[in-house]
């Protein structure tokens, strides 16, 4: 059980504490607070195969954040070494901007959580977007810190389902996050290195250009890229435009992160 040692220490989970259904949300706001939404080593061209041990060592080790891939890949081992029944499926992410999906196509990882009949989406990898909470299969509409979110099932060329969001200081309507398969299940974490090559070298992918540093926590959620820090509070927007060297401050005051 080292892997669940190291990763509660890492998020300030109690140690001796059974994984429930009913304590996940702590748990998936916790790892919000703590493993920042970074592309760092993607903009290094980082090319290591996804596995336990590379994991453990970028994220628990050198306390560095990830990708989709990497947050919802160790999530996915820790709460299966926790005894949960989880499944690793891929998804594609919907861009308002583009009115269509990511050009990437389904380089999006998340989990579903089987539980007592029920089935859940459960997603610590999407940025600013994230749920915060186990969000059922069924339509339930739940509610948390960051929003409303539900998942719609309907068929797509990405899959048979959608996630939907309503975020906190920031959507006024219900829009899609990303669609994704429930039927086509990854069959474990190296299957994902696919994912995180083309997150690495696609032209189009919005990761592989410029720094992009995201963290939602109990209050709001903040984004810091190269030239403004954005902060969403009950207050409201802050935007504050930056240099260089107030990026590396901020990194580390707001990240934890050391940049040279």
């Amino acid at each position: 059980m080292e892997l669940s040692h190291l990763f509660r220490k890492r998020i300030g989970f109690p140690e001796n504490e059974r994984i429930t259904i009913f304590n996940l949300g702590a748990l998936l706001e916790m790892t919000a607070g703590a493993i920042p939404f970074e592309n760092l080593c993607t903009l290094s061209g980082d090319s290591n195969e996804l596995n336990e041990a590379h994991l453990v060592e970028k994220i628990i080790h050198r306390k560095e954040g990830g990708l989709c891939y990497d947050l919802n890949g160790i999530l996915y081992l820790f709460l299966k070494e926790n005894g949960l029944d989880v499944e690793l499926v891929r998804g594609a992410v919907y861009v308002p901007d583009l009115g269509g999906f990511s050009p990437t196509g389904r380089t999006h990882a998340a989990i579903l959580l089987n539980d007592d009949g029920e089935r859940y989406l459960v997603d610590t990898g999407f940025g600013g977007n994230l749920p915060l909470r186990p969000v059922p299969m069924d339509g339930t509409e739940i509610h948390s810190p960051n929003g409303e979110f539900r998942v719609r099932k309907e068929d797509s060329e990405f899959g048979d389902y959608f996630l939907e969001m309503k975020l906190k200081h920031k959507d006024p309507d219900w829009r899609i996050g990303y669609a994704f398969d429930s039927r086509e299940l990854v069959e474990n974490i190296s299957n994902l290195t696919e994912m995180k090559n083309i997150i690495t070298e696609h032209p189009q992918s919005p990761f592989n250009k410029k720094p992009l540093l995201t963290r939602v926590t109990a209050d709001g959620s903040m984004v810091l890229s190269e030239t403004s820090f954005t902060y969403w509070t009950e207050a409201g927007v802050r935007k504050e435009e930056i240099d260089s060297e107030r990026f590396k401050a901020l990194a580390k005051e707001f990240y934890n992160i050391e940049l040279k």
